[in-house]
């Protein structure tokens, strides 16, 4: 009698503990103090389901003891606004561009795991590919043909899975960061589940802005081939810097267009077509603030200053080739000759391993760039919904 009597004083002091269901997703076990800080924050309402830890059956969290009050009455004014766990908006303080940098440089180091793991996405199927054709590249007891074969087709396969996995990669790098900044982490695991389902929507949008931006680059491109080939013409040197300025702008205005399509398609949940639209009005928001106030330069900044660190990496890893380039080019000029000792040199160029780890550096360096467009997001955002 006596442990019977201990277990059920036992039993009386646990708190009760309660499951509870948002939108076909369950939350908790969360004891009573935990739901009462959920319900400040809107995210459990007297109407969505509820049940206790150790039971099957699911009544409602109006009846969870000590949760809500009784009203007696119906309310007159509209129901409050239900927020789920993960769609809660971060509050977001006006910072400062070098602000920005901290505040991005702090979610990465604190959710450092899940971005490694996050980055190994997208690098392993790359490195996978070029460590394969380096290995096969170097064994010269395989038949060329063969050899040339397999490569091919191990590469081929890794780049499709890298296109694959990388709108799961732009999502996922979304919604860690919302939730960091929310002062929440989330495990790598549910965040790639939270990303999947957003999978269709950002491969349309990724193969949308990724091909315009390759047309706009081989149309400078071809630019600068025309500027060569007609170099002795006036008419054509006038003709080509035309062409150049419309580039220019071109390439200028869908850049304002893109600048917060990944948040809007993953954060606010938008289809492809708002996601563009509602990109374009918010880069183009904050005129009344100073020019370097503004989302649209300080997307610029972010970008050119991510473009910086890249050409930083490609440059001090191919130095010492691009060098040797450039001497063997200012040397021979025979271009029968050049191109002779070029495919000499080329073959007898061994795996650059320095350029193989400072590209891998890169991609895990990557996150911090959407790290950062997810503050300038909601920092955005928050300027102008105050001003409305």
């Amino acid at each position: 009698m006596l442990d019977s009597g201990c277990w059920m004083l036992d039993d009386q002091a646990m708190p009760e503990k309660w499951m509870i269901r948002v939108e076909g997703k369950e939350y908790g076990p969360a004891d009573l103090e935990m739901l009462q800080e959920w319900k400040g924050e809107g995210r459990v309402l007297p109407t969505n389901e509820a049940r206790r830890e150790d039971a099957d059956n699911w009544t409602t969290a109006a009846g969870i003891p000590d949760l809500f009050e009784p009203t007696g009455v119906a309310g007159s004014g509209p129901p409050p606004v239900q927020v789920s766990e993960r769609k809660t908006k971060p509050a977001v303080a006006q910072r400062s561009f070098g602000g920005i940098l901290a505040e991005m440089v702090r979610i990465y180091a604190r959710n450092f795991r899940q971005f490694f793991c996050l980055s190994l996405l997208i690098v392993l199927p790359s490195a996978g590919g070029q460590l394969a054709a380096g290995l096969i590249g170097g064994t010269q007891n395989v038949d060329v043909d063969l050899r040339g074969m397999v490569a091919a087709a191990f590469s081929f396969c890794m780049l499709v899975l890298t296109l694959v996995l990388w709108p799961i990669y732009i999502a996922s790098v979304q919604v860690l960061t919302s939730e960091g900044l929310g002062g929440r982490r989330l495990g790598f695991l549910a965040a790639i589940n939270e990303a999947v389902k957003y999978w269709p929507r950002v491969a349309v949008l990724c193969l949308f802005v990724y091909v315009i931006f390759f047309l706009l680059i081989s149309f400078g491109f071809a630019i600068a081939v025309m500027l060569w080939a007609g170099s002795t013409s006036l008419l054509v040197i006038f003709f080509a810097l035309g062409l150049l300025v419309v580039q220019v702008w071109m390439f200028g205005r869908f850049f304002i267009n893109v600048l917060f399509w990944q948040q809007f398609a993953v954060l606010e949940n938008n289809g492809v077509v708002d996601s563009l639209r509602e990109s374009r009005i918010l880069a183009r928001s904050g005129r009344e603030l100073p020019w370097f106030q503004r989302p649209l330069w300080r997307g610029a900044f972010l970008v050119s200053l991510w473009t910086i660190i890249v050409l930083t990496i490609a440059l001090g890893s191919q130095w010492t080739t691009l060098h040797e380039y450039f001497n063997l080019i200012v040397s021979t000029p025979d271009p029968q000759v050049l191109v002779q000792k070029l495919s000499a040199m080329s073959q007898a160029r061994t795996f650059p391993i320095s350029a193989f780890g400072l590209s891998i550096l890169q991609k895990f360096l990557q996150p911090l760039l959407g790290i950062a467009f997810v503050i300038l997001f909601f920092e955005s955002r928050s300027s102008t919904e105050e001003q409305e």
